[in-house]
């Protein structure tokens, strides 16, 4: 039987290499995925046919800050986390200068009980912020969002899959949602036009639920 604590140590470590990589990313300028420009995927389900009323909305790994503020100016009440505290003060600065309410919060998307985000939310959006969590983490993620969920809420994900990277952390697929968020219907897979495997996926929580009041630890 392994160890415990040997467990937990390789664990924090993993965490902090993942933080350690995403710090890089910002220190050294604009990373891969912070493109400065709102994918058309959240474009059409803020603006298309069908379109919900806007409400309230919680992304996860905000970056500097595109999509949240996209929210705020479309009429969405915007809460947003990173881990970075450098990506969250860009976004705080990009906020700022399109004139539009978001909270941002500097924290670990695994970890919300720990920030002032008690929902509920009627949007989740993730873009690839669930795929490069470390696995051990996965199953907080989703409980926390699902704390937070409204009746009907919806979670808009983009994540590139396993076969994307050469390590043991990153990518996720269709099975392992279905898996972990309970309570939630797997609505819609489409794959993603990069080069590699990626994939928005949109997931419905159930309608019949009420949302729990989340307690901080």
């Amino acid at each position: 039987m392994a160890d415990p604590r040997t467990t937990d140590a390789a664990e924090r470590a993993q965490e902090e290499a993942v933080r350690r990589e995403l710090e890089d990313y910002y220190g050294a300028g604009r990373p891969p995925w912070d493109s400065g420009v709102t994918p058309p995927e959240l474009v059409a389900l803020v603006e298309g046919p069908g379109a919900p009323p806007p409400g309230r909305a919680l992304e996860l790994g905000c970056g500097t800050g595109t999509n949240a503020t996209y929210l705020a100016r479309h009429g969405w009440e915007v809460t947003a986390v990173d881990l970075v505290e450098n990506a969250v003060r860009q976004a705080r600065a990009k906020a700022a200068a399109a004139g539009v309410p978001v909270r941002l919060l500097h924290g670990d998307a695994t970890r919300l009980d720990d920030l002032d985000a008690p929902g509920p939310y009627d949007l989740f959006f993730d873009l690839s912020c669930f795929c490069g969590i470390p696995p051990h983490r996965r199953d907080a993620y989703a409980a926390g969002l699902t704390r937070r969920a409204a009746p009907g809420a919806r979670l808009l994900m983009f994540g590139y899959g396993p076969e994307a990277f050469d390590d043991p952390i990153s990518g996720v697929t269709a099975g392992e949602l279905r898996a972990r968020f309970a309570g939630w219907e797997l609505a819609d897979t489409t794959p993603g036009t990069n080069p590699v495997p990626t994939f928005w996926f949109t997931l419905r929580r159930d309608a019949a639920h009420r949302p729990h009041s989340p307690c901080s630890r």
